[in-house]
C-alpha cells in the first residue's frame, strides 16, 4: 500500500532521539526512486531568518527508512546525531 504526499500534509515531523521538531509537511517535495516508484526522503524547508539564510542548509532531507510512526497528527522518526543540527528548526 501507498502513501500520498497529500496524505502527509499539515503533520508535524519529530525526532524520537531528542524530541525536536523539525517542521511540518506541508510545502515539502518527495524523492522518489523512479525504478521503483518508492519514497527515498522527504524534503523539509527550513524556516528562516534573516542571520541564519546564508548559515544553514535550505532543507532538511529526511530519509524514509528513518520514519518510524505516521499518525494523525504527526510523523515520527528517529534521526541520529549528525542531524543535530537542525535543532534551530524549532
Amino acid at each position: 500500500m501507498g502513501i500520498r504526499l497529500s496524505e502527509l500534509a499539515g503533520k508535524e515531523m519529530i525526532n524520537i532521539s531528542d524530541g525536536v521538531r523539525l517542521g511540518a509537511v506541508g510545502d515539502s517535495d518527495l524523492i522518489i526512486d523512479p525504478e521503483t516508484g518508492e519514497i527515498e526522503s522527504i524534503v523539509l524547508p527550513r524556516r528562516t531568518n534573516f542571520l541564519s539564510f546564508w548559515l544553514e542548509p535550505k532543507e532538511l532531507i529526511v530519509p524514509w527508512k528513518t520514519v518510524k510512526k505516521i499518525g494523525s497528527e504527526v510523523i515520527i522518526v528517529e534521526l541520529d546525531q549528525s542531524y543535530s543540527h537542525f535543532k534551530s528548526f524549532s
